[in-house]
């Protein structure tokens, strides 16, 4: 189950739990007030056991109390019993958590709380077997540590005022290299554009590669080609409806990217909404991540990012890693052609791991001058260049061909897209 899910799932109890203590505490408070009344206000009789029964089992015929309330109105001991479940329910609500996960020869621990959330404000301290204390310094509920050796190692929690910390220590392997495997509640790690500067986080970029050949209009979709669309928060509010009845036969929604300067991964704001939209209207539907990662950990967070996104929607076209310039300002724009290629194998390789197809997109500059295209071939290719035919020599799978299309239910420009895939 999702760690997001499980959050909501446990808020729910919680408040179930809390109604039935505050309806507990209203009858009983009920009863008290009852058997303080002196005669002639208002003092009953008292009734035998089997007197009880029969107007407790007649008003649950009759819907005046639901059945998940019987057990404890026939339990005369439980009126007694506030304290105790009031203080379970705070000690439950103070209790601590540790999140403890390994990519490569590091260790990310998040101290969380009864919510899944990590806890923010405080300086947490947790003790590594063999190696000391560590401190949250930035208090963000996070403490990373690098450059470590391989092997086990047991992480506990020191104690905090005014919490419950785990009394067992957590165990942890740290990997000799990173796998390419998701990485579990990666979903800590997101944030929303309430939870950064988007404005230097997430400006808008328009790949340069083109000519005065670039077609605006509709290409043919003869030879076995398929028109498509991707789409973003920058397209706005879409009538999928209307995409769908224009002709349009799938799209590639952005799912999310990384910040430009902090690094932050983050979910696009219309990312729900569009791929929900698309799906209901009859659209068949890939993802893209807008990357900024800097190594191969990185990618495979980003990679586990978009899994963790998409489990719940059927996906037919790929789930695309899209590699381009932030403008030259991005924290990754200067990463050397190696690297950059590993980053994209890294998320590929993931994103296959999780049983999802993957794929690459790029410019037609950007794959022969920033990354080894020939080792990406394995993936799907999404070429993105602006002329009516394109100059690219290598192996491609899907065609951008414009950034000035038109497509009903969508206001402004927007990307066009033929692919050559058999789906």
């Amino acid at each position: 189950m999702d760690s997001k899910l499980k959050r909501i799932t446990l808020i729910a109890a919680l408040s179930v739990v809390l109604l039935v203590f505050l309806v507990v505490v209203l009858i009983n408070s009920e009863q008290k007030n009852t058997e303080a009344m002196g005669p002639g206000q208002g003092t009953k009789h008292p009734q035998s056991s089997e007197q009880e029964t029969a107007d407790i089992s007649d008003r649950l015929l009759t819907g005046q109390i639901g059945d998940d309330l019987s057990a404890f109105l026939t339990d005369n001991s439980f009126f007694d019993r506030e304290d105790t479940y009031l203080t379970q329910l705070e000690e439950l609500m103070n209790r601590l958590s540790l999140v403890v996960t390994s990519v490569e020869r590091d260790l990310r621990i998040q101290i969380v709380d009864y919510t899944g959330e990590p806890v923010i404000g405080r300086s947490f301290y947790v003790e590594i077997e063999n190696l000391g204390e560590y401190k949250d310094l930035d208090k963000d509920g996070v403490i990373y540590i690098g450059d470590m050796e391989p092997g086990e190692y047991s992480v506990s929690l020191k104690p905090v005022d005014g919490y419950k910390v785990p009394t067992n220590s957590t165990k942890v392997r740290v990997k000799e290299q990173v796998e390419y495997m998701v990485i579990d509640d990666i979903s800590l790690l997101v944030k929303t554009e309430d939870e950064i500067n988007v404005l230097v986080e997430d400006f808008r970029q328009a790949i340069s590669d083109g000519d005065q050949t670039e077609v605006e209009k509709r290409q043919t979709t003869e030879n076995n080609t398929t028109l498509g669309i991707d789409v973003s928060k920058w397209n706005g509010e879409i009538d999928w409806e209307k995409v769908k009845a224009d002709g349009v036969e799938f799209a590639i929604i952005r799912c999310g990217y990384r910040g430009y300067t902090e690094g932050s991964l983050v979910e696009d704001p219309y990312f729900a909404q569009n791929i929900k939209g698309a799906v209901a209207a009859g659209l068949k539907v890939g993802v893209y991540f807008f990357t900024q990662a800097v190594n191969e950990v990185e990618a495979v967070e980003e990679a586990s990012m978009v899994v963790s996104l998409i489990r719940d929607y059927d996906l037919e076209y790929p789930v695309f890693i899209d590699t381009e310039s932030a403008g030259g300002t991005g924290r990754a724009d200067a990463l050397d052609i190696q690297t950059r290629t590993k980053v994209c194998e890294a998320f590929c390789a993931t994103v296959q791991n999780a049983g999802y197809k993957p794929g690459v997109y790029a410019s037609r500059n950007w794959y022969t001058e920033q990354v080894e295209a020939t080792e990406l071939e394995d993936f799907v290719i999404w070429l993105a260049e602006y002329r009516k035919v394109p100059l690219y020599q290598g192996y491609y799978q899907m065609w951008q061909y414009t950034s000035k299309g038109t497509v009903d239910g969508i206001e402004g420009n927007v990307d066009l897209n033929l692919s050559y895939l058999k789906y």
